[in-house]
C-alpha cells in the first residue's frame, strides 16, 4: 500500500527540488510594464531565488555636476523607483514565487551604482574539518567577519569575484550536460 505525504516538505524529510525555471525570463519581460527599464533586465536564477535587476535610464545634470552629485542623483532615480514600482513588483514577485516556488528579489542599475531590494539569504549548512574552521575563525578575529558564518559568506565572495571566467565556463559545460542528459541517446 503506498502511504501520501502531506504538509511542507521539510515535514517529508527532504526539500522538494522547485520545478524549472528556463523560461522564467521570458515569463518575465512578458509581465514587466515596457516602461520600467531601458533595456531587458537581467535575470538570475537559481534552486532558491529569482533575482531581477534592470537599467534606469541616468539622470539629466548639469555638465558641470560633480561625482558626488551624479551618486546622489543615481541614488535617488533608484529610491524613486522602488517606491513608484512597489506594488506592482511585489504582484509580479507573488505570481513569480507561486510559478516557480521560488523567492523574488529586485533591483535596479543607474549609472555606476547597483542596488538589490530585499534578496534572500539561504542557509548554507556545510561541515568543515578544523583547517577551514581556522580560516573561519581567523577571519572573525581578525574583525573582517562577524561569525562564522559570515566569514564563510566573505569567503565565497572573494572566490566567486576572483574566479568568475572559471565559474562561468564551469556554468557553461554543466548546461551542456544538462542538455545532453534531456536529449538521451539515440536508440
Amino acid at each position: 500500500m503506498r502511504r501520501e505525504h502531506f504538509g511542507p516538505p521539510w515535514a517529508r524529510g527532504g526539500r522538494a527540488e522547485p520545478p524549472p525555471a528556463e523560461d522564467a525570463p521570458a515569463w518575465i519581460a512578458g509581465a514587466l510594464p515596457d516602461d520600467w527599464f531601458a533595456g531587458r533586465p537581467d535575470i538570475t536564477v537559481d534552486r532558491d531565488e529569482i533575482v531581477i535587476v534592470g537599467r534606469l535610464t541616468e539622470p539629466t545634470l548639469d555638465a558641470e555636476a560633480t561625482e558626488a552629485e551624479k551618486s546622489a542623483a543615481e541614488a535617488g532615480r533608484i529610491a524613486s523607483f522602488r517606491e513608484a514600482t512597489r506594488d506592482r513588483r511585489i504582484g509580479i514577485a507573488q505570481q513569480l514565487e507561486h510559478r516557480y516556488r521560488r523567492k523574488v528579489a529586485w533591483g535596479a542599475t543607474c549609472g555606476g551604482r547597483q542596488e538589490l531590494f530585499t534578496t534572500f539569504a539561504a542557509p548554507a549548512m556545510t561541515r568543515l574539518r578544523q583547517p577551514e574552521r581556522q580560516v573561519l575563525d581567523t577571519l572573525v578575529d581578525a574583525g573582517v567577519a562577524r561569525s562564522r558564518s559570515e566569514a564563510l559568506a566573505w569567503c565565497v565572495r572573494l572566490v566567486g569575484e576572483h574566479a568568475d571566467a572559471w565559474l562561468g565556463q564551469l556554468r557553461d559545460a554543466m548546461g551542456a550536460v544538462d542538455e545532453l542528459r534531456r536529449q538521451g541517446p539515440e536508440l
